[in-house]
């Protein structure tokens, strides 16, 4: 941070502060959809303050710097319809100084702020600071003015703080939200570390285009960009951005995903919809493809028919893959991301772990299985990596991600590269968390495909044939002396898997004996 603003408190301790001043930290997640845009709204405000400091600089007076803004837009990024009575005073006052019919006046105050930018509609004047539930007010004056007022006390303008550190101040929040947000929470956060590792392993390169089909609040893809300028060592900001593509279901998250991308200064496109019946991003009447692919659908969705995959017109799911079954869309998710990428293309997908071995070992044949062995047949899977344990913030359930790759190296060929990083954590509150010695561990260990006894280990195809297709690292990597056995939660989610296929079997052949006329 640039600027202190006289104030010891760190900016995350003070956004955290500015959110739980509505009623306290157990009920912050409930108000984020006000909290997140006022704190984004703030950071317009104190950035247009500055713009317009420029260009009063050069023709004399904050009021023709006003004028000239009004007139032509593009002299600043956003042009806010906010103008105090006195123009030396900030933008941002005038929605600090309203006093009576608060939740209205903000609320209008938005809309009108979002008229003069397309780039914002949509995003932070879908949220009505005067709504009622019941005859009652969500969120009263007298906690709105609260929540206002805290806001007040930091300036965020570009001399402040800059755009990575608003950003990852920004991403504390959301992850706060996340800590709270129960069930719903991994709908839009994914761990930061997990995205660390995933954005290291896929070596983004300057320029290169990178696509989330379910971006959530867009958390993969700004450390995707994060990545790539770490790696351009000192030369941040004169390399080529990322160009940054995503897609979300929920409007309210999609909203969240736009806002974060504009206050880490990054621009993304980011459209509504539902990207496994609906995929927005297309070209020339086909899938579009992306350098780089990261993902991380919800887990296990079951309302996909196979009707879904059969009227697919973006040849998204090849024979010898499609349908996965009913109970789990994971590797429906993984033929989407596979299809969203160029020749050249590598992907990233956190799936649950019961999407590696699913199927394997059973007697007859599985639908999950044979669409993962479709993946290691291609041989498009680079490696598989195990995660620890309650990690996620919807369930305690470890997860894996999946590494695409589809221009592997000749040396890499027919083989899978098996990480088990289970045992590479620390007990945290709520969540654990992998330090950022094991983040660097796991990605230097993935990227060179370093064996390493406990941790990982190259196996080839023959041996994941012969071990009908299970990709699990657990099932190849024991991590202890005693650890003999895979993971119960894993055996027990296969074992639900082929009770619900017995059972898709079992109807399939009563209506065949009843069209037969035996049974009936």
């Amino acid at each position: 941070m640039v600027n202190n603003n006289g104030k010891d408190k760190s900016l995350e301790s003070w956004i955290w502060d500015a959110a739980c001043s509505i009623r306290g930290a157990k009920d912050a997640p409930k108000y984020k959809d006000y909290i997140l845009p006022l704190i984004f709204t703030k950071r317009l405000c104190d950035v247009f303050d500055d713009e317009l400091n420029r260009i009063a600089a050069e023709v004399g007076s904050r009021k023709k710097a006003f004028q000239l803004a009004k007139a032509d837009h593009k002299l600043v990024r956003f042009y806010l319809p906010l103008v105090p009575d006195d123009p030396e005073q900030p933008v941002w006052s005038v929605i600090r100084k309203l006093s009576d019919w608060i939740g209205e006046g903000v609320t209008n105050h938005m809309r009108a702020i979002a008229r003069e930018n397309p780039l914002l509609q949509g995003i932070i004047d879908r949220v009505d600071f005067n709504a009622t539930t019941h005859g009652q007010r969500d969120l009263d004056d007298d906690r709105l003015s609260n929540l206002i007022e805290a806001i007040s006390t930091k300036r965020l303008g570009l001399e402040d703080v800059e755009a990575d550190i608003i950003g990852k101040s920004y991403e504390y929040l959301i992850r706060k939200f996340a800590e709270g947000g129960g069930q719903s929470a991994g709908e839009f956060y994914t761990p930061p570390e997990v995205g660390t590792i995933m954005s290291r392993v896929l070596q983004p390169e300057p320029g290169m285009e990178i696509y989330d089909p379910t971006c959530g609040s867009g958390g993969l893809l700004v450390k995707c960009e994060i990545a790539m300028e770490e790696t351009a060592k000192g030369k941040k900001r004169t390399v080529a951005p990322l160009k940054l593509f995503g897609q979300e279901f929920t409007p309210e998250t999609w909203a969240m995903a736009n806002m974060n991308m504009i206050i880490h200064d990054m621009e993304g496109q980011i459209e509504i919809g539902d990207t496994f019946k609906n995929p927005k991003f297309r070209s020339k009447g086909k899938l579009r493809t992306f350098d780089r692919v990261v993902a991380n659908p919800m887990w296990n969705q079951d309302w996909f028919t196979e009707a879904d995959y059969d009227n697919d017109e973006l040849d998204r799911f090849p024979a010898g893959a499609g349908f996965p079954g009913k109970s789990s869309a994971d590797w429906g998710w993984v033929q989407h991301i596979h299809a969203s990428m160029n020749a050249t293309g590598r992907a990233a997908v956190v799936l649950d772990t019961g999407a590696a071995s699913r199927g394997s070992g059973n007697a007859g044949t599985n639908k999950e299985k044979t669409v993962r062995q479709w993946f290691v047949d291609h041989d498009l899977i680079e490696s598989v990596l195990y995660l620890p344990e309650n990690l996620f913030y919807n369930t305690t359930a470890p997860g894996i991600v999946l590494f695409l790759n589809k221009a592997k190296a000749h040396e890499r060929k027919g083989k899978v590269f098996l990480v088990n990083a289970s045992q590479v954590f620390e007990k945290g509150d709520p969540k654990n968390f992998i330090p950022e010695a094991g983040i660097q561990r796991i990605a230097d260990t993935l990227i060179g495909w370093v064996e390493a006894e406990k941790l990982s280990r190259i196996v080839d195809h023959a041996e994941l044939k012969k071990n009908d297709y299970n990709i699990s690292p657990s099932r190849y990597i024991h991590t202890s002396d005693a650890e003999t056995y895979r993971p119960i939660a894993e055996i027990v989610e296969e074992l639900e898997a082929i009770e619900a296929e017995a059972k898709e079997t079992d109807q399939a052949l009563d209506r065949i004996l009843k069209q037969l006329g035996i049974g009936a």
